[in-house]
């Protein structure tokens, strides 16, 4: 009986380079630079990056007005932790560039109306009321349900006053405001 099957493998496999460059990360910094030392030695064909003399360069163009920017050693210092660091992701990866110049930016709007207590209180500065007034019609508000009643009786409601917010009136005050 023949069967069909489908199998993935995943598999990696480091190239010789990969393999030895790994090996030259793992290394402490003294013994990375004793490595370094000891290929430059073996290998003939491998330079150490320095130029090692200024002679042949001011020879070579007449002039010693390029010798500072030429050696500068701030160019040559490498810091070996901002090529090994794999935590932080450059900028071009987080930016998208597949939109195009004549695409609008196009943004939802909100409305952010007043709620319904806010409303009352904007009408509330339009009455000349005292501040006791005030006081007792601030509470009301606060009182109104979501159905824009007030449920509650006027006796609980002028015994809040009284304990809440120590304003202290009667319910023909209350009935009035």
């Amino acid at each position: 009986m023949l069967k069909q099957q489908l199998s993935f493998k995943l598999s990696q496999k480091l190239s010789p380079q990969q393999i030895q460059l790994m090996k030259l990360i793992q290394l402490p910094t003294q013994a990375f630079e004793q490595r370094i030392k000891q290929e430059l030695e073996e290998n003939p064909a491998l330079e150490d990056g320095k130029e090692t003399s200024e002679d042949e360069y001011d020879d070579e163009f007449g002039n010693d007005e390029y010798e500072d920017d030429y050696n500068d050693d701030s160019d040559t210092d490498i810091n070996v932790d901002e090529y090994l660091s794999d935590d932080e992701i450059p900028s071009y990866r987080l930016q998208a560039n597949n939109y195009s110049a004549d695409d609008e930016d196009r943004q939802v709007p909100f409305a952010s109306g007043t709620s319904f207590s806010q409303y009352l209180k904007s009408q509330l500065s339009t009455f000349r009321l005292t501040e006791t007034e005030k006081e007792v019609a601030d509470f009301l508000i606060g009182s109104v349900d979501e159905s824009g009643y007030i449920r509650r009786s006027i006796q609980d409601i002028v015994d809040d006053l009284a304990f809440t917010q120590n304003v202290y009136t009667d319910e023909a005050t209350v009935e009035k405001v």
